[in-house]
């Protein structure tokens, strides 16, 4: 794995049911980027859902198959289109993601919305989720994610708004930043 330039990508970060597939897709379509959701081009790779790999070879395998996923989207797909990357709930918590994403120059946004509203998505979406199956755990996941989650480039709350709404802000966020990389990092957090 080589650090390089990508062309324009985002990456949607955030807990399970905060939107981050929902509004990638609106947000790839707004900006005419192609649209990738991680937990899904895993299922691709390995011909599984993703309940599955977490029922037949643990958490610590799958994450192991998330890693692997953003590192080929990163050295393949992503240097050829302009990109809106939805990460899994727990992809940027791992401290190696979070690497090979800062080696890439990753732009990052955090889609948060209270927990109990991401909870109520969850449950509603007709997904099963494997961490999301008790409530205790739940929330007790979301506390210990809550921190490094706030590492982002930009905060989006999702609460409260239609998912073009979100799509939309950051997309006025990313037409702010920078082409040039060379030009420093701007640092914007709402």
């Amino acid at each position: 794995m080589t650090g390089a330039h990508l062309t324009r990508s985002v990456f949607l970060i955030g807990f399970m049911g905060a939107g981050k597939s929902t509004a990638g897709r609106a947000l790839a379509t707004r900006m005419g980027w192609a649209f990738y959701d991680l937990d899904q081009v895993v299922e691709a790779r390995e011909k599984m859902s993703v309940t599955n790999i977490f029922a037949t070879s643990g958490e610590a395998r799958f994450r192991q198959l998330e890693t692997e996923a953003l590192i080929s989207l990163l050295e393949n797909e992503l240097r050829r289109s302009d990109s809106v990357v939805a990460l899994g709930g727990g992809t940027f918590v791992q401290a190696e993601n979070r690497k090979i994403l800062q080696l890439y120059d990753a732009r990052t946004v955090l889609l948060n919305a209270p927990l109990e509203e991401m909870r109520r998505r969850c449950n509603e979406s007709g997904v099963q989720r494997p961490l999301a199956q008790d409530a205790a755990k739940f929330e007790q996941l979301f506390a210990s994610r809550r921190d490094t989650y706030n590492l982002t480039d930009f905060r989006v709350e999702t609460a409260g708004k239609t998912v073009d709404d979100v799509a939309s802000e950051i997309e006025q966020w990313l037409g702010a930043r920078p082409t040039d990389r060379g030009v420093q990092k701007l640092e914007v957090r709402q």
